[in-house]
């Protein structure tokens, strides 16, 4: 009777442990996939994207859970040891295969993870692939590659895994100011600092200059836009203005509409351009 007993303890404690696990894998399941799905919330609030486009990190987290408890409950019934081990023989080889012919894919999958962690741009964001001198604004982010709509309205679709390794200039990251270097090459017989004194008015009265002086520098007289001469070249006398604008938008605005004023200025004052390629260079730093 005793005997009876033990076996059936022994049977029950058997059913016991498995249950214990799914259980617990159940339950730590919930708890991390609602801690992701917050992060994801919050990271896809930031960066203006859909949060269900990156709802499978939630999946893949519940999953690797529950094969987790799996395995565990495959090793804990003696009867299922055989049963196991080529269970989990086989999902290993299926998941190299997988993984072999899908290793671009999760490549650019773990990238836009970093993308959403790490934040080096955003939507909307103005940036420029430095490798290849590609710009444009950052228009969508998805699992795959990053969508960036560039000259003409056209869009430059750039995989994830590829972007991840590129040396990005973005002019939106924490400071939305841009500082234009306007320059100009004049020839050595024309006055130069009556053509410093043009490019400065100009600058002054477009209605898109941004003044950054404090309080202090205005109060001592400090100009919003300072005008140097940076070199003495072969061909003539390089001058630069610096301009402060509120966005990389305005300071386009502010450079194609002050190279049509600086050239009626300087024709109708007789001050003459020195005869080079780059005549008018533009520079955002």
């Amino acid at each position: 009777m005793f005997g009876s007993i033990r076996v059936d303890i022994h049977k029950l404690e058997t059913f016991i442990e498995p249950l214990v696990i799914i259980v617990s894998a159940f339950v730590v399941s919930r708890i991390l996939s609602e801690i992701v799905r917050r992060y994801i919330r919050r990271s896809a609030k930031i960066l203006k994207v859909d949060p269900t486009n990156y709802s499978f990190i939630q999946h893949a987290v519940s999953m690797i859970i529950f094969l987790g408890a799996v395995f565990f409950v495959f090793r804990s019934i003696p009867e299922l040891h055989d049963i196991g081990t080529t269970f989990f023989a086989s999902a290993g080889i299926l998941a190299a295969i997988i993984g072999f012919a899908s290793q671009e894919a999760f490549s650019n999958i773990i990238s836009g993870i970093f993308i959403i962690i790490y934040k080096p741009f955003s939507v909307g964001d103005g940036i420029k692939l430095l490798s290849n001198s590609q710009a444009g604004t950052v228009e969508d982010i998805t699992l795959r590659h990053t969508v960036i709509r560039g000259a003409e309205n056209r869009r430059i679709v750039v995989p994830n895994s590829v972007i991840s390794r590129e040396q990005i200039l973005n002019s939106s990251l924490a400071d939305l100011r841009i500082q234009l270097f306007l320059e100009i090459l004049i020839s050595y017989k024309s006055n130069q600092q009556r053509a410093m004194d043009i490019m400065s008015e100009e600058a002054l009265k477009h209605p898109l200059l941004l003044d950054t002086r404090t309080d202090d520098e205005k109060k001592q007289g400090k100009s919003a836009v300072d005008v140097k001469i940076i070199a003495l070249e072969q061909k003539g006398v390089r001058l630069r203005a610096f301009i402060w604008t509120a966005n990389d938008a305005d300071a386009t605005t502010v450079k194609f509409d002050l190279y049509k004023i600086l050239k009626e200025r300087f024709d109708a004052e007789g001050i003459e351009f020195a005869h080079d390629d780059n005549l008018l260079e533009l520079r955002n730093e």
